[in-house]
């Protein structure tokens, strides 16, 4: 893996994407590692911020046409995800609806709920505004905390 990692932070902002639509999706991946990597070699923060939001995002719409494709054995064999977790996220989608989207940014988790969220077909529209803003203000969490730190 860190072979891939180092790929991936030599490749800049397009490495920043793609780690970031893997760490997106249902693959374990920490698109953090790759935005510090970066961040530290002087990439500008804002093509970051966007690159990884984007990513993300689509790694997230890999999630959700899982859940569309409505296949739970499916998503347990070949997603890895349980079906515990499964039922979590149902739980989560069920009482939120679309807003649950804004769980997305949350490691592991996150996978889980926008799987859940193309189960159960929620609205795509407000689906994906909910992801978004989840996934751009983590990004930009991070960003910001580096930020002040590299000044300090």
């Amino acid at each position: 893996m860190g072979d891939f990692t180092t790929w991936l932070t030599e490749a800049g902002p397009a490495g920043m994407f793609v780690s970031a639509i893997l760490a997106g999706s249902v693959f374990p991946f920490s698109s953090e590692v790759v935005m510090m990597a970066l961040l530290s070699a002087g990439a500008d923060p804002v093509s970051l911020l966007v690159w990884g939001t984007v990513g993300n995002v689509l790694g997230s719409a890999i999630n959700y046409g899982l859940g569309r494709l409505g296949r739970e054995e499916w998503m347990v064999k070949y997603a890895k995800v349980s079906r515990e977790k499964l039922d979590r996220g149902r739980r989560y989608v069920t009482r939120y609806g679309p807003l649950a989207g804004l769980l997305a940014w949350i490691p592991l988790l996150g996978s889980v709920v926008t799987v859940a969220m193309g189960f159960m077909r929620t609205n795509p529209l407000w689906s994906f505004v909910a992801i978004a803003f989840g996934k751009y203000l983590r990004y930009q969490i991070i960003i910001s905390a580096w930020l002040m730190t590299a000044s300090a």
